[in-house]
């Protein structure tokens, strides 16, 4: 194990590694892109979807299932489907890592919606707010917590499952793991297994200071009392 990890020290220590069409930051900005616009996309579908749920209170069933499909879906499987009908292009991954991600946004969407207290939208309402207005200025607000949690949790599975590009042949981090292993290189696959983690926890964190500064001040206050 100590020489694995002195061999993978070399490998990031090696300049050719980081510069050029293989380098680490060319292959950091193949797999951003991969993760952020798969994200962004299944954002656009599912936010509304887990609203319109949570508003109404219709099709719950769908949420809760969605959440045991996202968990079982065969990622790999769905790639090489559609990489069959659409041949050897990026749509495979990005068709992948949207349906990947929609089920968990639905669900905490859903979730946040949810949780708001009933109490509050009827004094909503009782101001005399339409449901548009009750659903952007009072369920939305106290749902984004959630919500953000929701699209954490999309992004770093997206992140890690974007390896697959490498799988038919496309870039990002999942490059060095695929090589790696066809050339018998570990540090090459242990480097790019870090890379990979480092990633994922960076916009982790990144989302997570969005949320914290996006959650109602009254909110915040409440459930730090509540831990205490």
């Amino acid at each position: 194990m100590g020489q694995l990890i002195a061999d993978v020290a070399r490998w990031f220590a090696d300049g050719t590694r980081w510069s050029g069409p293989e380098g680490i930051v060319q292959r950091l900005l193949e797999h951003l892109q991969y993760s952020l616009l798969s994200t962004v996309v299944a954002v656009l579908i599912a936010l509304p979807i887990g609203l319109l749920i949570g508003h109404t209170g219709k099709g719950a069933f769908l949420a809760i299932n969605l959440a045991s499909f996202g968990r079982a879906l065969p990622t790999v499987g769905v790639v090489i489907l559609v990489f069959l009908v659409s041949g050897l292009n990026l749509w495979p991954v990005y068709v992948a890592l949207v349906v990947l991600a929609i089920p968990v946004i639905v669900t905490n969407t859903y979730a946040g919606m949810a949780a708001v207290d009933h109490d509050v939208r009827d004094a909503a309402r009782g101001t005399g707010l339409n449901g548009w207005q009750v659903l952007f200025q009072v369920e939305l607000p106290l749902a984004v917590p959630l919500i953000l949690n929701g699209v954490r949790l999309a992004v770093v599975q997206v992140v890690a499952t974007a390896t697959i590009a490498a799988y038919i042949s496309f870039g990002g981090f999942g490059r060095y793991v695929f090589d790696g292993f066809a050339q018998n290189d570990l540090a090459q696959v242990f480097g790019g297994a870090v890379l990979i983690a480092v990633l994922a926890i960076t916009l982790d964190l990144a989302l997570s200071g969005l949320q914290r500064a996006l959650t109602p001040r009254g909110l915040a206050l409440q459930r730090r009392r509540s831990t205490r």
